[in-house]
């Protein structure tokens, strides 16, 4: 008895270490103790509000960002794209990709023009678009990391631009790839950085960004019937057929989370306008979500891999913060309320332990982990959430601050400045946010801006 104690007692050390060596711990009160504060302020008491805004809470009773913390913010954006340009001087001149390079850039762009609707940012990302058109390099087919990214975003550029032609011929580069992603024989893996989900994405976003028939249907079921085969065919090969009906791996490991694991593929499968048919996401995705709900640690977080028993990384690319996105959208598409609480728990987790060491990006930082609250405020309308996602963009906004580990491609979307000035753009319209590459917009919610 004494000695299972002890091991717990170890495990217990060893998990507050780990997170003590990974993220700092959070500063902020949580939502309850700034709104008694709040309340406190508002009835004459001397108590001082938590916040250095000067308010407890940063936005108002309607959820409408408080005026003061809306300009500390677009202060702070204008400050980080000045110095995000200085910095892409020396940034790879050929990397074009939406994750590290001249893509990611021109989506920041977009996104700018989107919360903005000044001319200009649009202008600014047509500049990028141009230069990431003239360097595709034929190897990588999806959105984050391969030219259906750049190709993807020059659509879009050129259509919100009314280039037509020069839309229609991005699209019709993009639909060429298409042969190798469903190709029978093909060694290319289903997870979004690198694999067919990230094609999918990109299809899913033009017909988002463009209209719901930019890309034929036809089209997109063809590419999530190779997703889902293959998927079958690896849980049959593991005789995990019943258990997890869809299984996936990459280099070998059966992944879990958004980038490179389950989680990022089951959400893709389930957006509407992937259009999967009713009995698959009943009797294939639905079981294999629920087999990796149950490989949660008892923290709440989740491995990186199902052989990984280490609770360590709170990542949007592994950990919580990616596999809430799979369970908030699993809770939209089944209404069952288990998935909203596993959802909440994992921005529990979030809370606790998503101030990462690693920086301020989007992949693996506290952007990315940011964005998670701004997704749970849309499905929960829960003030909680909203304050979360703000004071984790208080955090962005001492940006450099904290002596994070400074990232390989500093300037870049999904690593590092761009990334987290795309979080803080979102933050002054959290109903309208949407993770880079990754959430899908809707043409309701465009029209709102």
């Amino acid at each position: 008895m004494g000695e299972t104690m002890s091991k717990r007692l170890k495990l217990h050390l060893g998990a507050e270490a780990e997170m003590e060596e990974r993220a700092f711990p959070n500063p902020f009160p949580d939502y309850e103790a700034a709104a008694s504060a709040a309340g406190a302020e508002d009835s004459g008491s001397a108590r001082p509000p938590p916040s250095p805004d000067g308010l407890a809470l940063p936005f108002h009773e309607d959820g409408k960002i408080a005026q003061n913390f809306t300009r500390r913010i677009q202060t702070k954006i204008k400050d980080l794209l000045q110095q995000m340009e200085e910095g892409l001087k020396t940034a790879d001149p050929h990397d074009c990709s939406a994750y590290t390079g001249w893509t990611g850039i021109a989506l920041l762009y977009l996104q700018l023009y989107r919360v903005t609707c000044d001319q200009t940012y649009l202008l600014r990302s047509l500049d990028y678009v141009k230069r990431t058109l003239r360097n595709l390099n034929g190897r990588r087919v999806t959105f984050l990391c391969g030219d259906a990214g750049p190709l993807a975003v020059g659509a879009v550029v050129y259509h919100k631009l009314k280039s037509d032609c020069e839309s229609r011929e991005c699209i019709t580069k993009l639909l060429q790839l298409q042969r190798t992603v469903v190709a029978r024989d093909s060694d290319l893996p289903d997870e979004l950085l690198y694999g067919r989900a990230g094609y999918l994405y990109a299809l899913l976003y033009l017909n988002t960004e463009i209209g719901p028939s930019t890309v034929d249907e036809a089209a997109i079921k063809e590419v999530v019937t190779a997703i889902v085969e293959s998927g079958k065919a690896l849980s049959r090969e593991e005789r995990k057929t019943e258990r997890c009906p869809l299984l996936y791996q990459w280099h070998r490991k059966q992944y879990v989370g958004a980038a490179h694991g389950m989680a990022g593929i089951y959400y893709m499968l389930m957006q509407a306008t992937a259009k999967v048919d009713q009995e698959t996401l009943t009797e294939m995705v639905k079981p294999s979500i629920d087999y990796v709900r149950h490989k949660r640690f008892r923290s709440g977080n989740y491995p990186s891999s199902l052989s990984n028993e280490t609770d360590r990384l709170v990542h949007w690319c592994h950990g919580a913060p990616g596999v809430a996105h799979m369970l908030m959208q699993a809770y939209q598409v089944f209404k069952e309320e288990k998935y909203l609480k596993d959802a909440v728990e994992c921005g529990d987790v979030i809370w606790q332990r998503g101030l990462l060491r690693k920086g301020y990006g989007v992949c693996h930082g506290a952007a990315g982990n940011g964005y998670a609250f701004l997704s749970l405020y849309h499905l929960t309308q829960d003030r909680r959430d909203l304050y979360r996602a703000c004071k984790f963009a208080e955090w962005c906004l001492e940006y450099g601050a904290h002596g994070c580990r400074v990232p390989d491609r500093p300037y870049s979307l999904f690593e590092g400045m761009a990334g987290a000035i795309h979080f803080l753009s979102d933050v002054l319209a959290p109903e309208t946010s949407r993770f880079p590459a990754f959430e899908l917009g809707s043409l309701q919610t465009d029209k709102q801006v």
